[in-house]
């Protein structure tokens, strides 16, 4: 690359710093040269100068520098010695903390020895001025050997440009390592193709992880680099704009590649300045930083933040789609058989299928049909021989983009496509993701083209909003699988049982649509839901149902996880909300489908009984009727009655539990399966009424509990006992999942019930050394609580960064009498445990406890009473209650 024209003597004057190293120390004087290069270069990025001119300016003035350098050591035959830059410095480009690669070439092993002294003082004298390079020394013969046997050593080579020295070298090594001697083209083409695969492999594939690699991750620079290093090596072309006359690419495309790659050169920029080092990773503290170098404010209902990374993810994407579209091309062109008989599906006058590939018959197809930008993507799901879609056709569809206006979204034979590509028994979710890829969706749909690329800037939402609404619907196209059964039992069952489940598949497209407004983004995506259905011809009923969905995506999980779903009153006013067993089918499945898509780590057995529990229990009481509701007092006696006969069945009397079970109340009746009451009240009579006693066992579907681990406690009450219980748990790395507190009034004692699951998010299962462990970990703890310490484990570095605003909300059940205490903080080892201590101190009695942790925060709720078994009553204790309970977690945050 010729990088003469952005020669800038006030970037490095050559000749002055030749002069000046005559007189004046070597290591100060260039250090001073280099910092004043930084100096200039990060005013004019600050000043939003071009960042092409920055970026290649560094490299010219590089040259410049060990230009400089090399006029200050003695070079034996200099003739067949040459300093080329090689990598991404041979292209003309550095960053400011970028590696200078160089290859110090030799004509032989003689011409090294001849200068070794020379060699060692000049890369010394690199080191010492802090220069991050890279370099190898080698002969031309030892290039070509190591080339042979890594093709990153040829890619490196293809970009060689000589700094100072023989450039005959440099041109000989050039011709040595050429697709004529080496690595011909379609071999070369095959491994950068893997490469790239590996290496998105490592990203999962995705252009949106929450903290992007700008240099490495899907759509990102190396993408970008990936298409130029293919042309070179097929065209021999050094710049993108040669594809442009080879009509590889057009210039249009052209331009998007480099407003593309100006984009993330100029995110790199700022992550290189802004941490000193070279840092390309866009880490979620980097993030704020960029956003306010860059200008980004709040608005709109989004962060600042947000609005760079929307920006930065929409970049990624339409580099990759290019990368994909250019990539296949070069597959058409380097690996194609011109004298292979193709196979020939004709589909109808506009698409035909060659060799898998889905092709328009004429170039005018989408001028002619404008309808066929949408066919093509159902003509896709319905044919299982098409594997893609032709880069030549995929080319159209990007420059087709306009005809896709108001009048297009009313066209009947448009929205009759669009209906008929939800209806298909497969290929659904495939060619959504392919519509939102090439831009048709967002276009199609304006409403979800608002979201595409748009991020929320926590640990808990893994993906953003189009991507995550994408696997939403994904995952409901895989509960149709068979495969899928055990992950998902009633899913994979329900979903077959849906009348038209095309419908869940809208709400789902529309359940977060409403996302970054300042509104409801429930409601607000209800408003636009109903305008689909109805644009869309929906009957009414229909209609009706599928606004509901996304009107109530969130009623099942956050019913399941904030409120006790043993209780039959809380059971039935769910019921009540959902009124019908079709509805409550339909919003089982999307809720399913949208937690696992929401963040994977948030998936667990859990979480998965929770909502099995609540679906059952809700099924039960629509079938009985709402004005027929499942009562207290008949509950409690029919968990009674069965945990008797279980017991009975054991040779126990009924004499033998009178006592023990009128000592917890109502509450322990409610909460817990007749199947753990016997389990109990067996270990309780064999081991000894009050005496400690601790037990473990896995859950099962039998018991509700599907998922987790049962940890009952039976111990003296005494102060403090839940936050010892808490504290032991946590110092044996196990999260808890739910807390079921309860006190006997007479023989005070506390029957309490754990849920754990690992730090993975796995149950112990029959881990006998780790039941055991645990066993007489809690016991050690309740007869000792001074063998307790809490251990404090190291908080991740995105833990650390994420300032969660702690909200406290203290209400009274409107069905039970007791307090609601819901907590929303930063996650910090030992929070539960403290919060436990707090209630203590206030004398308050810990009922129930939903745990609940999302990614770096948690969302926690408790019931409490006073010591009369009241729900708190006066303003007084709620101000008390939350001014201690605030104290108690900013204590903790700021360990």
């Amino acid at each position: 690359m010729d990088l003469s024209r952005y020669a800038d003597e006030k970037l490095l004057d050559k000749a002055a710093l030749i002069e000046q190293l005559k007189t004046e120390p070597a290591i100060p004087t260039l250090k001073a040269a280099l910092d004043n290069l930084s100096k200039v270069l990060d005013q004019r990025f600050v000043k939003g100068k071009p960042i092409r001119s920055l970026v290649c300016g560094r490299a010219w003035a590089m040259d410049m520098l060990l230009q400089s350098i090399w006029t200050q050591f003695t070079w034996e035959n200099p003739e067949k010695v040459a300093i080329i830059a090689v990598g991404g410095y041979g292209r003309g480009e550095l960053l400011p903390k970028s590696d200078i690669d160089l290859l110090f070439l030799f004509e032989s092993e003689k011409d090294i020895d001849n200068n070794v002294s020379s060699l060692q003082s000049f890369i010394t004298l690199l080191w010492d001025i802090k220069l991050e390079v890279g370099h190898s020394v080698r002969t031309i013969k030892a290039c070509v050997n190591e080339a042979i046997a890594d093709v990153t050593v040829t890619t490196n080579l293809m970009e060689s440009r000589t700094i100072v020295g023989s450039h005959e070298l440099c041109e000989a090594i050039t011709e040595a390592a050429s697709p004529t001697n080496i690595w011909p083209s379609k071999d070369f083409y095959k491994a950068k193709m893997n490469e790239q695969s590996i290496r998105h492999g490592k990203y999962n594939e995705t252009e949106y992880n929450l903290e992007p690699n700008v240099k490495a991750g899907p759509g990102a620079l190396r993408d970008i680099q990936n298409i130029g290093w293919v042309a070179k090596r097929h065209f021999g072309d050094d710049s993108l704009q040669d594809l442009v006359e080879r009509n590889f690419l057009t210039d249009s495309e052209y331009h998007e590649l480099l407003e593309g790659q100006d984009f993330l050169w100029r995110v790199r920029y700022a992550l290189h300045m802004n941490t000193g080092r070279e840092e390309d990773r866009l880490l979620f503290n980097l993030q704020e930083q960029v956003a306010d170098l860059f200008g980004y404010v709040e608005r709109e209902g989004l962060l600042a933040v947000e609005h760079l990374m929307q920006d930065y993810f929409r970049q990624v994407f339409k580099l990759r789609a290019l990368n994909i579209m250019l990539l296949q091309h070069f597959d058409e062109e380097i690996l194609g058989d011109k004298n292979k008989e193709q196979e020939v599906i004709e589909l109808n006058s506009r698409f035909v299928v060659i060799d898998g590939y889905i092709q328009v018959t004429q170039d005018n197809v989408f001028q002619r049909t404008p309808s066929a930008l949408l066919e093509i993507f159902v003509l896709c799901a319905q044919t299982p021989e098409v594997k893609d879609i032709k880069a030549s056709t995929l080319r159209l569809i990007l420059a087709s983009h306009r005809l896709i206006d108001g009048h297009f979204r009313q066209d009947l034979r448009n929205i009759t496509f669009f209906m008929e590509l939800l209806r298909c028994p497969m290929g659904v979710s495939t060619n959504l993701r392919r519509m939102n890829q090439y831009g048709v969706l967002g276009l199609y749909l304006p409403e979800f083209g608002k979201v595409v690329g748009q991020m929320q800037f926590d640990l808990f939402h893994a993906y953003t909003v189009d991507a995550h609404t994408l696997l939403t619907i994904r995952n409901l196209r895989k509960f149709r699988h068979k495969s899928n059964t055990k992950r998902f039992p009633i899913a994979t069952k329900v979903v077959q049982q849906l009348p038209k489940v095309e419908l869940v598949y809208i709400a789902a497209l529309y359940h977060d649509i409403g996302k970054g407004r300042d509104s409801d983004h429930s409601v607000e995506g209800a408003i636009d839901a109903k305008r689909f259905c109805i644009r869309h011809r929906l009957s009414e009923w229909d209609t009706e149902l599928v606004t509901w969905l996304v009107r109530n995506h969130l009623l099942m999980s956050m019913t399941s996880q904030r409120q006790d779903i043993s209780d039959p009153e809380v059971v039935n006013q769910f019921a009540q909300q959902v009124g019908t067993s079709q509805r409550l089918e339909y919003l089982y499945v999307l809720t399913v489908a949208d937690i696992y898509a929401t963040n994977p780590n948030l998936w667990n057995s859990w979480r998965a009984s929770l909502l099995k529990q609540l679906y059952e229990s809700t099924k039960i009481a629509l079938r009985r009727g709402l004005s027929n509701p499942v009562d207290k007092d008949e509950w409690i006696a029919q968990t009674k009655s069965k945990a008797m006969e279980l017991l009975v069945e054991d040779g126990f009397t009924q004499e033998d539990f009178i006592a023990l079970w009128d000592n917890p109340g109502d509450d322990y009746f409610l909460r817990e399966t007749p199947e753990n009451i016997a389990w109990h009240s067996r270990a309780i009579a064999n081991h000894g009424k009050n005496v400690p006693l601790v037990l473990l066992k896995e859950t099962n579907t039998g018991a509700g509990y599907a998922g987790g681990t049962q940890v009952f406690v039976y111990a003296p009450d005494r102060p403090y006992l839940f936050t010892d219980i808490a504290t032991t748990l946590s110092n044996l790395n196990l999260v808890i999942q739910d807390a079921r507190i309860m006190t006997s009034s007479s023989s005070n004692f506390s029957l309490d019930t754990f849920i754990v699951l690992e730090a993975d998010g796995t149950s112990i299962g029959d881990n006998s050394e780790r039941l055991k462990e645990i066993q007489h970990k809690l016991l050690l703890a309740i007869q000792d609580p001074d063998s307790i310490s809490a251990t404090h484990r190291r908080i991740s570095r995105q833990l650390k960064h994420f300032q969660v605003p702690i909200e406290i909300t203290i209400s009274n059940d409107s069905i039970n009498p007791k307090t609601i205490v819901e907590v929303v903080a930063a996650d910090r080892p030992g929070l539960l445990a403290d919060i436990g201590r707090c209630f203590k101190e206030q004398n308050l009695i810990l009922q129930n406890a939903r745990i609940s942790t999302l990614a770096e925060h948690v969302e926690d709720v408790f019931f409490v009473v006073n010591q009369d078994g009241e729900p708190l009553q006066s303003t007084e204790e709620v101000e008390n209650l939350q001014k201690a309970l605030t104290q108690t977690i900013s204590e903790v945050l700021d360990r």
